[in-house]
C-alpha cells in the first residue's frame, strides 16, 4: 500500500475581519501578510526573561490586568496587518474590551506603552527598529521602547507631532515611564534575560 504525503493548505483571507473568525485550535502565533498566515517563530528564552522582568515590574505598578505579555495581538496599518509585542501596557479601557480576545483593533485606543525585545540578525534588527516602528507610530503609539540586548541600549521613542523623538539610555541611566521614575536601570533591564 502506498500512502500519500498530507497536503494541509492554508487559508488565504480577503479582510481582518475574515482572519479574526478563523480558528485552528493550535495555539499558535499568526501575522497576516499579504491574506497569508505566517507563523510567528518562538521568542528566545533570554529575550522572554527581560519582557518578564518589565511584566512583573510593570503589573507592580499599574496591575497585573493592564499588562499583557506577548500574546497580546495589536492590528496595525500595512504588511503584516497585526503584531504580537514582546509586552505592552493596555489602558484601563481595553481590560473589558480584550475580554473576548487579546487583541487591540485599529478603532480602539492605542495600548500606552509597547515594548519589543531585539532579536539576533539584521532581519529581526530591521523588523523592530523601522517596520514596527513605523507601524507603532501610524497607529499613533505613545511610547515605544526597543530593547536592544546586542547593543546594550534601550532607545525609547516618545511620540509627538513630527513622529517620534529618540532617546537612548545605557548602563546605569533609569528609564522614566509617564512621568514616573522607573527603578531600574538600563543594565538591570538588559541583564534580565540571562
Amino acid at each position: 500500500m502506498t500512502l500519500s504525503p498530507v497536503v494541509v493548505t492554508q487559508p488565504r483571507f480577503e479582510s481582518f475581519e475574515d482572519y479574526l473568525a478563523y480558528t485552528d485550535d493550535n495555539n499558535r502565533l499568526y501575522e497576516l501578510f499579504n491574506g497569508e498566515l505566517i507563523l510567528v517563530p518562538p521568542e528566545s528564552g533570554f529575550n522572554i526573561g527581560i519582557a518578564t522582568n518589565l511584566l512583573i515590574y510593570f503589573a507592580q505598578m499599574f496591575g497585573h490586568l493592564r499588562v499583557r505579555g506577548h500574546g497580546l495581538e495589536l492590528e496595525v496599518n500595512g504588511e503584516p496587518r497585526n503584531r504580537y509585542p514582546d509586552l505592552t501596557i493596555i489602558k484601563t479601557e481595553h481590560i473589558e474590551q480584550l475580554r473576548l480576545r487579546n487583541i487591540v483593533r485599529l478603532q480602539m485606543a492605542p495600548p500606552d506603552l509597547v515594548v519589543e525585545v531585539v532579536s539576533p540578525g539584521d532581519l529581526q534588527r530591521d523588523r523592530d527598529y523601522i517596520a514596527k516602528r513605523m507601524q507603532y507610530q501610524d497607529r499613533d503609539t505613545p511610547i515605544y521602547w526597543i530593547v536592544d540586548p546586542h547593543v546594550r541600549e534601550i532607545m525609547v521613542l516618545t511620540l509627538i507631532p513630527a513622529g517620534y523623538r529618540e532617546q537612548i539610555y545605557r548602563g546605569n541611566d533609569k528609564l522614566q515611564f509617564q512621568d514616573r521614575l522607573i527603578n531600574l536601570t538600563a543594565d538591570e533591564i538588559l541583564s534580565a534575560g540571562c
